[in-house]
This record gives C-alpha cells, structure tokens and sequence, in this order.
C-alpha cells in the first residue's frame, strides 16, 4: 500500500509535481500521477499527428500544467487536475482497509484480479456513457488493487521486472498461487527480512502475499505476513513481513523495483482504457476537452418554428466562432419535446451531423397551451454528461410539472447548468389559445415561477424575450460554454429588493460578464477604483458593452482587480449572476 502522504495533494493543487526521486518512497499518489502524466501526454501526441500539427513534449518531470499546455488545452487545466486529484483521492488504504481482496492481501490475489477487472469493464462503461466523473472514480479504486500486487505479492521476488498483464484481463491465469496448506515463509532474523521466502516458493515461481490485521494476530500456518508496526499477524511465526510500501519495510531493498513494475503496470491499464474508448475520449476522461456539453431541448410545436431556426443560426454561430478553439463543445446533444411526446436525445461530436439533427426538427402540432417541457428536460440530464450545459427552448408552461423534484435531484446529482429561453411567455400576457380560450393567468405566473426555480437550482437563468428578440439573447451560448468560466457571484431575490451584492476579481480573470434576469431591474455598478454607473449610463471605462433585451440584461467588464459593487434595485423577482474566465483551481 505504496504509504499516501499529504503533502502530495498540496503540490498537486500547485503544481510542483516532483516525480523524481530523491531518496523518498514512492507513494500511490507518485506512481499514479507519473503514469496518468506519461500516457496523458502520448495520447495528445498521437491526436496532434492524426491532424498533421507539430507535437513538442514539454519538460521532465512532467507537471498537470505543462501537459495541458503541451496538450493545447490550458483552459482545461482546472479540470484536469481536478480528475487527478478524484482518481488519487480514490486510491488511498482507508476506504477498504480490513478488505484483503482490495490489497491483494492474505493471498486473495484472484479475487483482486477480478476487483481490478470488473472495474475495468465500469469504467469503460462510464466512459461510453461519458459518466466521466464516474468513470475515474472507479480507476483510482482500481489502480489501488492493481499497484498493491507488486508491493504486497512476491512478484519482484520472482524475478520479474515487468507487469503481469493478466491481473487486468477477467479470468485469466495470473500464476500459481500457494496452495491454503502450504508454507511460504520463515521468521525473519532479527530486522534482516531480505531471506524470509521459502526457497521451494522462489525456485517454483509460487505466487504468495502477506496476511495482514490490525486488530488479530492470527493467519494460516507458515504464511508470511505484510509486516509492518500496525500489521499484527507479523508478531506471530513466521515473523516479520514481505511488503514493499516504503525503501523501510521489511523488503523495502526491492520498493524501487516494485514501484517501477507498478508504474509500468498501471500504463498498461490506462492504455487499455485508451484502447477501449479512443483517444479523443479518452482526454475527455482525463478533463482535457475543448468546451462543455451543449445540449438543446427544444419546444416543436407548432409555434416554435422561429425558435427553431434561431437555434440553426446559433448552432451555425458556434461552428464559425469556438471550433478548432479550446471552447469547442465536447458533444453537442439535442431532445426535442411537446405533447404528447418527447426525445429521442441524440448525441454526437459531429457537428454537421448535429446540424442534421436540428434540420429535420419539425414545428408542427400542439393544443393547448402546456408542453412536456420537463420530460424534455430530465431526459437531457439523464443523458447528457455531467457538468453540461442545458438550454431549454419553449414558449409554454409545463404540463408535467409533477416532475419538479424528480428534476431537482438530477440537476444537483449531475450539477449541469440549465437555462430557460422563453419566448412570449409573459406572466401578465394575456394568449389566446384556438383562437377563443384564455390561458389562466395564475396558472400561467406558477409556470414561470417553476422554471425560475429549476433555473436557480442549477446556477442557470430564465431569459424571456419575445420571438423577434430570441437571437439577440442566444449570445449567453457561446459565452457559457467556456471551460474557464468561473461564478464570481450569483443571487437571487424573490421578491425582488435593493441590496448591494459584491465580487472581487484578481488578475487571474479576463472576459468578466455580468448578467441580470428579471423585469424592471435597475442597477448601479461601482469598479475597484470608484467609478460609478448605471444602465442609463452603460459606456465607460468600467463597462465594455451594454445589452438589454427582454427581462435580460448583460454587461461585459474591463477586469479590472479588486472589489466591485453592483447595488440592485427592484420589487420584482431577480436573478444576478457574475462570470469570469481563469485558469485558477477552484
């Protein structure tokens, strides 16, 4: 159990990876680390050359920065790290420490084989279904069985300078295995453990590995144990242990070894997955991906077909702005909705083909004023990946707004943004339906209030504007899939109050954005330096550009460092939310 230390999360998070050693163990962090940094970066080398661009490899010792620099993906930097630091948290003794099988202890090495397997196979599964965060959560698990094996078994001991590739292949023979009667060790003599294997266990290539308790001194007869101060079935003969966790166990003399085999080993179980899912999705594992997902769950009946055709041009805007940019979305996944029905969720990376998908929408049927809106909409969280971004197109209350809490808990379980644009529903806009029958006007007030609500459970907004207004507010699309996008601020006030909300910003951020959602909501903006303005004073020194449109007013900032003031004023329900983009770990 290659020991884990501390401070190793720490330099990750800064940066300072020290993948050499200088008379240090290697810890499960070290190894794990060294060989996401290795493979990451050979896969960034190969998806370069298939699309004829020049790869240079940065400098040893490989750091998260100079990969993802080296990969063209800095903006992925935040999450790349964040992945290691999911797959290192995962690998640590604590979580399953009296499980045996978890550490390829007292002999359970094919019960190990098989958690290392079906792990495998979980997380080729995640990553088809771009569970990524899943995924990887799993790898760490699994790299802790696989990277125990050689520091908990005699393998080294064997002789053997590479991995045993069948511990990561179901079913297949990884050796003979003591048999429950026999004996592997002898005592230990004194501190000198370097002899203690059996001889006849060498010679015939017996696979073995030590018991270990903390809280019981027993094992089988004959048996070697872990060893260690916390391990108490090394008191008991044969004394002493065999692990090689630290250049300090009991066959420390061969840690070196055993973490080089390790390292070697987990490449080999990283370039399976690779294998499985493809390059490109196999840096999408890792966090290294150009932009967010970007769904679309659009309203088709028959009136949306302005929207519609709003969302071609958007989509059209997307391909002409951010690909072949570190914010191309990653997948692009549309779900269309009405009543009575909804789907099917189509997902691709191909955005021609993604254009053909939003060609053969169709506007065409509806009734009353309600749409399976929320169907639409869970359906996008259930297949969209975690972290998306989700844009709801529709110009109607929901019917199924029985789905409320359904939706909630997916929106906090995948913690995807979703946003509302909606277009001519207006809380005290009186519709006609058929041509003789009034929407209810309460009825109509508690739909929009329902999509506030979901729209703030996730950090998203509800964007009202009329059809004519749509594209001039699909603007906060292409500015929300930026990877790099940070939340500075977000409030909510529902009834509305005056109230003076603050950020800071530091030099770190660029492309600062505010936005506001609600009706009849005045401002006043108040930069680090003292400058005052409002929105009848939108131009200056402070404000970049000034638009309003609908209920949705955005105003992009000069970055300037500091702390900033915004004093809202209004008696209506408002949403505030303040964004920029930085490379920082949050």
């Amino acid at each position: 159990m290659f020991w884990l230390t501390g401070l190793c999360f720490l330099l990750l998070q800064t940066g300072l990876h020290g993948f050499h050693i200088t008379g240090h163990s290697f810890t499960h962090q070290v190894i794990t680390e060294r060989a996401l940094l290795n493979v990451t970066i050979q896969v960034c080398r190969a998806v370069a050359l298939s699309e004829g661009k020049d790869f240079s490899f940065p400098e040893t010792p490989l750091s998260g920065h100079s990969v993802a620099a080296a990969c063209e993906a800095p903006k992925s930097l935040k999450t790349f790290l964040k992945t290691i630091t999911r797959i290192v948290y995962e690998n640590v003794d604590i979580f399953f420490l009296s499980n045996a099988s978890y550490h390829c202890d007292d002999e359970r090495l094919t019960d190990g084989q098989k958690l290392i397997t079906d792990g495998l196979s979980a997380i080729k599964a995640a990553n088809s279904q771009q569970n990524f965060a899943s995924a990887t959560s799993t790898l760490g698990r699994v790299l802790h069985t696989l990277q125990d094996f050689y520091s908990h078994s005699n393998w080294v001991e064997l002789g053997n300078n590479a991995p045993n590739s069948n511990m990561i292949r179901a079913n297949a023979n990884i050796g003979t295995i003591a048999e429950a009667t026999r004996a592997t060790c002898r005592s230990c003599v004194g501190d000198d453990c370097t002899n203690n294997i059996l001889e006849d266990i060498l010679n015939e290539k017996i696979l073995t590995s030590g018991y270990f308790a903390v809280f019981s001194s027993k094992k089988l007869s004959g048996k070697c144990s872990h060893g260690g101060f916390v391990d108490r079935t090394s008191r008991t003969e044969p004394t002493g242990g065999i692990n090689k966790d630290s250049f300090t166990s009991e066959h420390g003399h061969l840690h070196r070894q055993a973490a080089d085999v390790a390292i070697a080993a987990t490449n080999e179980l990283l370039e399976d997955i690779r294998g499985a899912a493809g390059d490109k999705p196999f840096l999408q594992m890792m966090g290294l991906f150009r932009g967010k997902a970007l769904c679309f769950a659009i309203d088709t009946t028959g009136s949306m077909s302005d929207d519609i055709e709003a969302v071609k041009t958007v989509t059209s805007s997307i391909i002409d702005r951010k690909v072949g940019t570190q914010d191309e979305p990653s997948v692009y996944i549309l779900v269309p909705f009405n009543d009575p029905g909804f789907g099917p969720l189509m997902m691709t990376t191909d955005l021609e083909l993604f254009d053909t998908y939003i060609d053969s929408l169709t506007a065409i049927g509806g009734g009353d004023f309600e749409e399976l809106s929320l169907s639409g909409l869970q359906l996008a969280l259930t297949g969209s990946p975690p972290c998306s971004e989700i844009f709801v197109f529709t110009d109607a209350t929901a019917k199924d707004a029985f789905l409320r809490n359904a939706v909630i808990a997916l929106i906090e379980s995948t913690k995807s943004t979703v946003n509302f644009l909606l277009t001519n529903v207006l809380p005290r806009r009186r519709r006609r339906v058929d041509g003789d029958r009034l929407v209810n006007q309460v009825a109509l007030s508690e739909g929009f209030q329902l999509y506030r609500d979901l729209a703030r459970a996730s950090g998203g907004q509800v964007i009202q504007v009329t059809k004519s207004q749509l594209f001039e507010a699909t603007s906060v699309i292409r500015e929300s899939i930026s990877i790099s996008l940070a939340l500075l601020l977000q409030a909510a006030r529902d009834p509305g109050k005056t109230e003076n909300f603050t950020f800071v910003v530091d030099e770190s951020v660029t492309n600062l954005i505010i936005y506001i959602t609600g009706t009849s909501v005045d401002f006043t903006l108040i930069d680090p330096s003292g400058m005052i303005q409002d929105e009848t004073n939108p131009t200056g020194s402070s404000i970049i550009s000034y638009q309003s449109v609908g209920n949705f007013q955005t105003l992009q900032l000069q970055a300037q460092v500091g702390v900033w003031v915004i004093r809202m004023v209004s008696t209506n329900p408002y949403n505030l939310k303040v964004v920029g983009e930085t490379s920082v770990i949050t």
